[in-house]
């Protein structure tokens, strides 16, 4: 034989010299909870290690992760039940929960790239992603809420906005009134390919998000605006109108699952693609890792190293401290 693979292969010197695809803690983001009070830390109990913290404690946990080298944290909040309704209003509220957050983060460690979240479900008393008129989410006058919210998360000094809505049009509609507000420099990270997955449902229970009975017709799930997930084609179009209306970044949603839309979302746009490595990919990993029945560790930087392999530039995880980590203490 005069092509052997092997010789490639013979030991993790000769490896690494050929290694296509690298890892480090600036490939990933940091998807946080905030809580209202002071010296909060209270773990989500379907995703282990993760915790809602307090503004105090979340500055502390930013300085921390800054220290093993990510640079980026997206950040969600946990609304109280008062201020929820259908309009969303809380959500550009200058002095509500998200945006004493961002300040306190970016007064503390300047440096932490901050995307906060863009989406009223976490005020919505329906737990829906916009305003609810006639029975459905309404696009247009969602999209007006969302532009008031971007602009409130750049005047406390957010580095990008992250619209998860999958609203139609929001991203042309952000970049021009972040633009008429004078926040030229703050980018957006769209969540373009974001699919109707049930591997959120850990997420939805750290913030109660989930879709809501009601008094009146609400829809009973996301899939009017979320995609379908037997969908590839769609995606690509999703991620290429976002770029036409100015995102600085593009995002598919879930992750491992996935990983063939990050390639044809990769290979169709000429901006970075982020991919979320979601709630329910990381819960799956701790459950099977507690009984025994795969090597944590070992899963984790294997996941992770695939999405960077299929194309993705950031990646927002939940094994973001716990990977920059493992990186840490395994360098040679």
């Amino acid at each position: 034989m005069l092509h052997r693979g092997r010789r490639l292969r013979v030991n993790e010197s000769m490896r690494s010299l050929v290694r296509e695809t690298t890892l480090s803690p600036s490939d990933f983001m940091f998807p946080m909870f905030i809580a209202e009070g002071e010296n909060v830390k209270i773990e989500i109990p379907s995703m282990p290690g993760i915790f809602h913290r307090s503004i105090d404690l979340t500055v502390q946990e930013v300085k921390d992760i800054f220290e093993l080298g990510i640079r980026a944290v997206n950040i969600y909040v946990k609304a109280d039940e008062s201020v929820k309704d259908n309009t969303g209003k809380e959500a550009w509220n200058d002095q509500g929960l998200m945006q004493r957050t961002i300040r306190a983060i970016k007064e503390a460690c300047p440096d932490m790239i901050v995307m906060p979240d863009v989406a009223l479900d976490p005020y919505s008393m329906y737990g829906h992603d916009g305003i609810i008129k006639n029975g459905d989410v309404a696009n247009d006058v969602t999209n007006d809420a969302l532009v008031k919210m971007a602009v409130s998360h750049a005047k406390a000094g957010a580095d990008m906005v992250a619209p998860s809505d999958m609203m139609d049009g929001r991203v042309l509609r952000l970049r021009q009134g972040l633009d008429e507000a004078g926040f030229h420099n703050v980018g957006i990270m769209s969540y373009s390919a974001k699919y109707a997955s049930a591997f959120y449902g850990p997420f939805r229970d750290a913030l109660d998000s989930a879709p809501r009975e009601a008094d009146i017709e609400v829809p009973k799930d996301k899939k009017t605006y979320q995609m379908d997930y037997a969908n590839r084609i769609e995606a690509i179009k999703e991620a290429l109108w976002d770029v036409e209306e100015g995102a600085d970044m593009v995002m598919v949603k879930p992750g491992i699952a996935y990983l063939d839309i990050v390639r044809e979302v990769k290979n169709a746009v000429n901006v970075p693609v982020t991919v979320f490595h979601v709630s329910g990919e990381y819960a799956m990993i701790k459950a099977a890792a507690e009984r025994g029945w795969l090597d944590h560790d070992q899963i984790m930087m294997e996941q992770l190293m695939c999405i960077k392999r299929a194309g993705a530039s950031l990646i927002s995880t939940y094994f973001a401290r716990e990977a920059a980590q493992f990186l840490k203490d395994n360098q040679k």
